[in-house]
């Protein structure tokens, strides 16, 4: 098959196959070398006392990001639904972040639906938006998805565990540019880093219907009584979610179990950083200005070194 028939067929399968989101990218041969990925602030935990203002967005994962090729502007809560469209339209993807904040009544969560739901519609009118969900993002898409909170809690709040990779993972987006060597030491060793009390078990992924339709399952785990989902990637669109922690590895040095610093440990952080931000390049949403580029950046504001015992090294407070 010549180059220009064998380029057309993998379009034509990529719209047969995963739909109009997906099959908008597989169209589009330009790359967006400067990516700009919005992270999404959320409310200070309590008992910090090196907080200021309302809000705040760990180092860590600015610099998973920046690390990967990709520059970052933080996304405040308690802005107006014309700002958030506003911030939508400017930037070439969204990560939301673990943490500690209500996942149905807080400002995280509300921010958090409105750009899910703008995301939504651009990839449906083929504007390929991707949206990464790590601890707390991963759960609080599951509840955008299902419309309702299925989550259960279970025992791993400071362990790393390997991942129980399924079939479907050989073949997903993300996993599939992997090293075999780097899949197997996720599939063998305790690399990935779990902070969480709360998980989506795979009975309550089963039953519900709107998340079975939309997820596809690429890695579980068990903490000795529930398996529950540590890795998915939805079906028509570019979201994708991990229960684990792949930035604390490298940029976070708490003296916790789980906490892992191997080499392994480090690749696996920056391969699924990378994987995002290559989705991210399929964007090209942009600033109005460059000017107004630069004042949204994360470069506009300085980290707090917060200790080497912090559970956040640094953060980023906003008003």
């Amino acid at each position: 098959m010549c180059r220009p028939a064998a380029a057309v067929f993998a379009v034509l399968s990529a719209c047969l196959w995963y739909g109009p989101p997906l099959c908008a990218a597989a169209r589009s041969q330009n790359l967006n070398y400067r990516p700009v990925i919005g992270v999404l602030a959320q409310e200070n935990l309590p008992g910090d006392q090196l907080a200021r203002g309302s809000s705040y967005i760990a180092a860590s994962y600015v610099k998973y990001l920046e690390g990967a090729g990709a520059r970052v502007v933080p996304i405040r809560i308690n802005r107006t639904e014309e700002e958030y469209a506003k911030i939508f339209n400017s930037i070439n993807g969204l990560l939301l972040p673990g943490g500690d904040v209500d996942i149905q009544t807080s400002q995280f969560s509300r921010a958090a639906k409105i750009f899910y739901n703008l995301a939504l519609k651009a990839n449906d009118a083929g504007d390929y938006f991707p949206i990464w969900g790590t601890c707390q993002g991963f759960q609080q898409l599951t509840v955008l998805t299902a419309n309702k909170n299925l989550l259960t809690l279970t025992d791993t709040k400071a362990v790393a565990l390997p991942l129980t990779l399924t079939p479907a993972a050989q073949s997903s987006r993300l996993f599939r540019g992997f090293p075999k060597d780097l899949l197997q030491s996720l599939a063998e060793e305790n690399i990935t880093s779990n902070f969480h009390s709360w998980s989506l078990s795979m009975q309550n992924y089963s039953r519900n219907n709107k998340l079975k339709r939309f997820y596809k399952i690429l890695s579980t785990n068990n903490d000795g009584k529930k398996e529950f989902i540590s890795t998915m990637e939805a079906y028509r669109y570019p979201f994708y979610a991990v229960q684990w922690h792949p930035e604390k590895s490298p940029f976070e040095w708490i003296d916790k179990p789980g906490m892992v610093h191997s080499s392994s440990a480090v690749r696996a952080s920056f391969y699924t950083a990378s994987f995002f931000v290559s989705e991210a390049m399929k964007n090209h949403h942009r600033f109005s200005s460059p000017v107004e580029e630069e004042r949204a950046l994360i470069y506009n504001f300085s980290p707090v070194f917060r200790g080497i015992h912090a559970v956040f090294v640094q953060n980023y407070y906003f008003d």
